[in-house]
């Protein structure tokens, strides 16, 4: 007789530092789902799902079928004629489904409730989740406050080649050296794809919790919490990144509750760890980086890339837009004799920019009520600055000349500008009792604070010609400090 001696043995836990994998299944059931498709139109979801349908991906998000003809029920023991969504029994069929959805009108919840009740009822992976969040990004793309770094070689001679402060990146060996240099920290989810509106690449890295966390296991809500995201953008061609943070620097409350993860709750450290080690995953032997910072902060990706991008306008901001835009000919560093240009082309090349809306029609009607503010005393203006069409000549050359060629509207539109100004009140403290914190701050904010600033030149109300130029937009960033009219090296660049 022999005697068979089954032995149980016990699951053990090991930390480690891999990334959390693409087909990691969020529960249906989460709440927090229905708020992150809910940010998607109807439209962009239909999108998404044909996207996660077609043959090169349909494995990677496979929905729910019936794999059974005869089977009455689900795998939890429901029936599936009582389900609202059964499911399908072949992928053609969930295709047919979301077609009929998208032929006929309704309300993205109907799309939702098929997602998570119906098709992919076992679960969201947090592939799909960061598809979501990337679509959200393209279809807003001032959802987000981005924050520009300049890439810099270490110990590198001074070049004006452009391309030798630009790494060659690969995808996946970037993807690995990050996770190596984030692993020993923090375990994340990494998830790069390519902008569908913008010409950069969005890298969206979520970090979980600490690999050595005493906690048995992640929490389910932690999975979806937004701030645990971080985006950085690489532009291409030119060598600055822009990074972001999916919330404010308060963490949630299910953050706040994960114990033992300081690192992971903390949205400024998160920020700071992914910031240290980018540079340092793109470095090589020899070839090190750094990043620097900018002073420019924005919420349009559009400014971004305007004053920090691949474009000609880098360095060509303010009155140096006419040359970068190819409205003037020449450059202020043109050898040829000044009268090469004449005034009066100058002038002819530089009215044809602005537009004739920009012009008259508003400041028209301005005069019209008779130069008056909203709730204030009518405004001064002199004799020589008004005419019956509009603005003076002499105020549009100065505009043109403080502006360049943006306008009314900024190509670079700027929401907040920030402005710390040294410089001590008169009959303050003397130079020796002098402390280092600013005397006034400034702050602007709007939808384009630049643009703001010409509208109130061209109404007369600041001097155009007198204005320094960090009100004109020359200066290129969003926070300065400024000391007797002219901008002083920050602390952080």
């Amino acid at each position: 007789m022999s005697v068979v001696i089954m032995a149980r043995f016990k699951s053990i836990r090991a930390p480690t530092t891999a990334s959390l994998p693409n087909n990691l299944h969020i529960p249906s059931s989460n709440p927090s789902l229905i708020k992150t498709f809910g940010k998607l139109t109807r439209q962009a979801l239909l999108d998404l799902v044909f996207q996660w349908l077609e043959d090169s991906n349909v494995r990677q998000f496979p929905p729910y079928l019936q794999v059974d003809e005869d089977a009455e029920g689900d795998e939890d023991g429901n029936e599936e004629g009582l389900l609202p969504y059964p499911a399908e029994r072949t992928i053609n069929g969930v295709r047919n489904a979301y077609q009929e959805l998208q032929f006929r009108k309704g309300g993205k919840r109907e799309v939702i409730d098929r997602i998570l009740e119906g098709d992919w009822r076992h679960g969201i992976t947090l592939r799909q989740l960061a598809m979501v969040d990337l679509r959200y990004m393209d279809d807003h793309p001032a959802g987000l406050r981005w924050t520009a770094l300049e890439l810099s070689r270490i110990n590198s001679s001074p070049s004006n080649d452009l391309s030798a402060c630009i790494p060659r990146v690969h995808a996946s060996t970037f993807l690995s050296s990050l996770q190596q240099q984030i692993s020993p920290l923090v375990k994340a989810h990494y998830h790069l794809a390519r902008s569908t509106s913008l010409p950069l690449t969005v890298l969206r890295v979520f970090v979980a919790t600490s690999p050595y966390q005493l906690a048995p296991r992640q929490a389910v809500e932690s999975l979806t919490d937004s701030a645990r995201i971080i985006y950085v953008a690489f532009p291409d061609s030119c060598p600055f990144i822009y990074t972001s943070i999916a919330s404010s620097p308060t963490a949630s409350k299910a953050s706040r509750d994960t114990p033992n993860s300081p690192i992971a709750t903390d949205a400024r450290s998160l920020q700071r760890l992914v910031r240290d080690a980018i540079p340092k995953a793109l470095s090589l032997p020899h070839h090190r980086y750094t990043l620097k910072p900018t002073s420019l902060t924005a919420k349009s990706l559009e400014a971004l890339l305007a004053l920090r991008g691949p474009g000609r306008s880098n360095r060509a901001n303010g009155a140096f837009s006419i040359f970068a835009d190819a409205a003037l000919e020449g450059s202020p560093l043109d050898p040829r004799p000044s009268n090469t240009v004449s005034p009066d082309e100058h002038v002819r090349q530089s009215m044809s920019i602005l537009s004739k809306k920009s012009r008259d029609k508003e400041n028209t009607a301005t005069d019209e009520r008779g130069s008056s503010t909203k709730n204030g005393p009518p405004l001064k203006r002199s004799s020589t600055d008004t005419k019956a069409g509009g603005i003076s000549k002499r105020r549009t050359l100065a505009l043109q000349s403080r502006f360049g060629t943006s306008g009314t509207l900024s190509s670079a539109p700027l929401d907040r500008l920030d402005v710390r100004l040294l410089d001590a009140l008169p009959g303050g403290a003397t130079a020796t009792e002098q402390v280092q914190q600013p005397t006034i701050s400034l702050t602007f904010t709007g939808t384009d604070v630049i643009g703001g600033v010409h509208k109130l030149a061209e109404l007369g109300i600041i001097d155009a010609e007198k204005m320094p130029s960090w009100m004109t937009g020359e200066e290129g960033v969003s926070a300065l400090m400024v000391r007797k009219g002219k901008r002083v090296p920050r602390a952080d660049g």
